[in-house]
């Protein structure tokens, strides 16, 4: 998905320098971003804001529908760049066909997950289906390292199969949580995961203490850890926690996005649909963009023009450079 806002904010993120102490949870409330043109799909992001830039990689959440396609046009999103991140892809309900500049052809559906790699540079459209009448899903993003920032372009599938557990279940996309692990690989250790949860019901997940966490209410009358949630709100955790107890006080079974992973301890500058760690970093892609150069190559199949670049930002962000702390450090992909 692409960031549509035609004034993006640059964004640093990151540069922590070690794993704070358990904490109370941080709530992070949504703003309304348009998504599209005149009849713009509205989404909801919760990622990044100025309370909270991160969880563990995740640098960006966006969070929509159920979306009546009759009304709003669904989703048509034109050939748009990225750079320095993975693009992760899951739905609660509709379809979406995903072309990109590696070559791909695939459609995202409930349930399975399409993860791409645009480190040096790709390119990619997004389209939702005639046979979808309610769209609603997330789109997040996954901050590469420095060290593989400039990875090659990549496409990935999976269809996690369900898990059960006491009071609910899991369908786990990205890393390992209830004993199952995902064989998607990723360049820093993450974790991704839909949670169903049933009216009343208490799960008690055992989760990795060097992680923090994020947990996005879909729907449900949710408490995480005694804090509780409305929909719409992610819930954030620091490095510490063994356990997350999530509560379903309601009366209808609730539908969660758990998110996590180490502190990320680079600093990196975000705008538009770009990741690198300078400023000069950003005017390189958007340059590389607008130039039509092969650093992003060319979606096949899409019958429309590519989406122009806003203009750059007066302003230049210089970020610092803080040491990422031990346990994030990361040499290579993890599955």
């Amino acid at each position: 998905m692409s960031n549509t806002e035609a004034r993006p904010v640059e964004t640093r993120c990151g540069g922590r320098s070690g794993a704070a102490a358990p904490a109370a949870v941080e709530i992070l409330t949504a703003r309304e971003v348009p998504l599209g043109g005149p009849r713009a799909m509205p989404v909801r992001r919760t990622l990044p804001q100025r309370a909270r830039t991160l969880i563990g990689a995740w640098c960006f959440a966006d969070h929509y529908g159920p979306d009546d396609v009759s009304r709003t046009g669904g989703m048509d999103v034109a050939p748009h760049p990225h750079t320095g991140l993975q693009t992760v892809s899951w739905l609660f309900s509709g379809e979406i066909e995903h072309r990109d500049s590696l070559g791909s052809h695939a459609w995202v559906r409930p349930g399975e997950l399409n993860l791409m790699t645009g480190g040096h540079g790709i390119s990619h459209t997004e389209v939702s289906t005639p046979r979808t009448t309610v769209l609603h899903g997330v789109q997040l993003w996954v901050a590469l390292p420095d060290a593989h920032r400039d990875a090659p372009r990549d496409f990935q599938h999976h269809v996690p199969t369900p898990v059960p557990l006491d009071g609910g279940s899991a369908r786990v996309f990205l890393g390992t949580l209830a004993g199952d692990t995902s064989p998607v690989r990723t360049f820093t250790p993450l974790l991704g995961a839909e949670l169903s949860v049933e009216p009343g019901a208490t799960l008690t997940l055992d989760v990795d203490p060097g992680f923090e966490h994020g947990l996005l209410v879909d729907s449900g009358d949710i408490r995480l850890n005694g804090t509780a949630l409305r929909p719409a709100e992610l819930g954030c955790t620091a490095p510490g926690h063994t356990v997350l107890t999530l509560v379903n006080q309601g009366a209808e079974s609730a539908r969660l996005v758990l998110l996590g992973g180490p502190p990320f301890g680079e600093e990196i500058v975000m705008w538009w649909n770009f990741i690198g760690r300078t400023h000069d970093d950003i005017v390189r892609a958007r340059e590389d963009w607008e130039n039509a150069s092969d650093r992003f190559g060319r979606v096949e199949g899409y019958p429309g023009d590519r989406l122009p670049a806003p203009a750059l930002p007066n302003a230049t962000l210089t970020p610092r450079r803080n040491p990422a702390p031990a346990d994030a450090a990361d040499r290579g992909p993890h599955a």
